[in-house]
């Protein structure tokens, strides 16, 4: 991809991820915010986790934005049985009588890791080393993933029974945790159109691979001023009990804060946010843009919190006023 400038590389992406917008919307009515954060961990180099109750087409948001962007893409039902060999990949004895590796379906672009608190601690670990180091292991031998690689994860959160929570270490391997909520009336109406009759809706790929690698590599070459890398290490540090800038809110009502993967995500979150806007640096407004699908995750409340009915989010907006 040649272009003159970095500038004019940055007004391509906006055009770019406006006509991405514009595909994905052919398919997924309302739900404007989650796939924004979608699309900003896929330019950060992010994962995404989406919480929603089930008919939230959670699953088909993930399968139109991979036809958009021109990616390969597998789906992974976790379910109790799953071992980490179903989704890695296993050696297999060939006719030739020598080892030869299978790869598994964490071998593709974009993994959809459906109901990922539904597998066992022992695979959802499998994850951890494909999330963090793009690379899988497998009879002491490393296999490199492809680029670029992003796994967005769905959960359910009503039914708890016969699930393993997230430990917090693959939680925080998580940009974004994303909540989707009930559609609106007349989105629901319009919804309830398009899925009822014989429409065939077909999705031109407006992006590729390697523009894909390009953007994130252009994202991460944004300035950011000092006073807002300030901000955003000052706002996770309000989170932690044992910090000389602990909020009050914190001490009352959370028992974990954030860890400095946070601070980091803000500040690749609030570039990517900057440049969708046509922005050229990142302000104070797009780390605060960002911050609650970052944070969310990442703070524990404590038994106070929860016996008074302060969510997680009210806590948030506390620590940005």
């Amino acid at each position: 991809m040649q272009y003159k400038s970095d500038t004019e590389a940055l007004q391509d992406f906006v055009s770019k991820y406006n006509q991405l917008t514009k595909e994905i919307s052919k398919v997924i009515v309302g739900q404007e915010d989650t796939v924004k954060n979608v699309l900003i961990s896929v330019f950060s180099k992010g994962h995404c986790l989406l919480v929603g109750v089930p008919g939230l087409a959670k699953t088909l948001l993930v399968n139109t934005i991979s036809d958009a962007l021109g990616l390969s893409f597998n789906r992974i039902q976790f379910t109790p049985d799953l071992m980490p060999s179903d989704i890695i990949g296993s050696e297999i004895l060939d006719e030739d009588r020598s080892f030869k590796f299978i790869k598994g379906p964490l071998f593709a672009n974009i993994i959809l890791a459906d109901e990922i608190n539904r597998t066992p601690p022992k695979t959802q670990a499998a994850l951890l080393e494909a999330m963090q180091e793009r690379q899988v292991t497998a009879a002491g031998k490393k296999y490199v993933l492809d680029t670029p690689f992003f796994v967005l994860a769905t959960q359910n959160p009503i039914e708890q029974e016969g699930t393993y929570p997230l430990p917090e270490a693959q939680l925080d391997r998580f940009m974004f945790n994303v909540w989707l909520d009930y559609p609106k009336f007349a989105e629901e109406l319009q919804v309830v159109k398009l899925t009822t009759a014989n429409l065939q809706v077909s999705l031109n790929k407006i992006l590729n691979a390697q523009e894909i690698v390009f953007f994130q590599d252009l994202i991460r070459k944004i300035p950011v001023a000092d006073n807002v890398i300030e901000y955003a290490v000052k706002l996770v540090n309000k989170t932690r009990l044992n910090s000389e800038y602990t909020a009050e809110v914190t001490k009352k009502y959370l028992l974990w804060g954030a860890g400095p993967r946070a601070s980091q995500y803000l500040i690749i979150g609030a570039k990517a946010h900057a440049a969708i806007n046509g922005k050229f640096s990142p302000d104070i407004e797009d780390v605060k843009a960002i911050a609650i699908p970052i944070l969310r995750h990442r703070i524990v409340l404590n038994y106070k919190a929860e016996a008074e009915g302060v969510s997680v989010e009210d806590i948030i907006k506390q620590l940005m006023q």
